[in-house]
């Protein structure tokens, strides 16, 4: 499924840019596109998808919580990035107090012992999302954030369907469990999750700063939360509410410079 939903957003994006006068991407930033969809879609996200199947939603949160840290980390030590200021580590410190209370301790130790594997391959993950963001930066792409995003799409995607097919997962599908609720999230993760967010995404690596754009990791929980009250009917507690303040604090810390 992640890769079927990359496929068909970098497919569509693709033909639209092409069809605005868009030049073909050359093969140095075909390159590109696979190493950065690699290292996003197919280690990143692919591997939080799988890591979710034997690791609690708040343990995967509170580390999907720790990507602000390694985008500054490895910007500083492999990128030239600039040691990282006390008001942005003071910000991401902010930012992941406020993630770890949001989470809930109860969450967090539930189930009680954690697989190995599952935990590993989300430390991974996450340090590869960060490092294949970094990297994004610094290596040939086409001038169009748009045919950019197209092809990493493209390169990740296949990747993920080729990974798909070597585990043998098309020859396991159920048609009969497939409903059409499951279609319409698959529908949305394409609309919203690639096309739109993750376009939004690569365009943000290009016009702000690597500690700014990895704030989404804090934010992206807190959104969670409000949309679980509002349309999934979930409980808002004043622990949830304190927690959303102090990971807005911690943003504002990261993302408003000194004079």
């Amino acid at each position: 499924m992640a890769g079927i939903r990359f496929v068909l957003a970098g497919s569509l994006l693709f033909f639209v840019e092409r069809r605005r006068g868009a030049p073909l991407p050359t093969l140095a930033q075909w390159r590109s596109a696979a190493i950065i969809g690699g290292l996003l879609l197919l280690v990143g996200n692919g591997g939080v998808t799988w890591a979710e199947l034997s690791i609690p939603s708040g343990v995967t949160a509170l580390l999907i919580g720790t990507s602000p840290l390694w985008f500054v980390v490895l910007d500083w030590l492999l990128f030239d990035g600039g040691k990282p200021t006390r008001q942005t580590a003071l910000g991401l410190a902010v930012g992941l107090c406020g993630v770890v209370l949001l989470v809930g301790p109860d969450r967090i130790l539930e189930g009680g012992g954690f697989s190995i594997s599952g935990i590993l391959v989300l430390m991974i993950a996450t340090v590869s999302w960060a490092g294949g963001s970094l990297y994004s930066r610094r290596v040939p792409l086409p001038a169009s954030p748009f045919m950019a995003t197209a092809i990493e799409m493209l390169a990740g995607g296949g990747l993920l369907l080729v990974l798909s097919l070597i585990l043998g997962e098309p020859f396991r599908i159920d048609s009969d469990s497939v409903t059409m609720k499951s279609v319409l999230a698959l529908g949305y993760l394409f609309l919203f999750g690639s096309l739109v967010g993750f376009t939004a995404y690569v365009w943000l690596l290009r016009v702000s700063t690597p500690a700014r754009v990895s704030t989404y990791a804090f934010v992206n929980p807190v959104i969670a939360v409000i949309l679980g009250w509002t349309l999934g009917g979930e409980e808002m507690t004043g622990r949830m509410m304190i927690a959303a303040l102090i990971i807005v604090v911690g943003v504002v810390l990261i993302v408003v410079r000194r004079k």
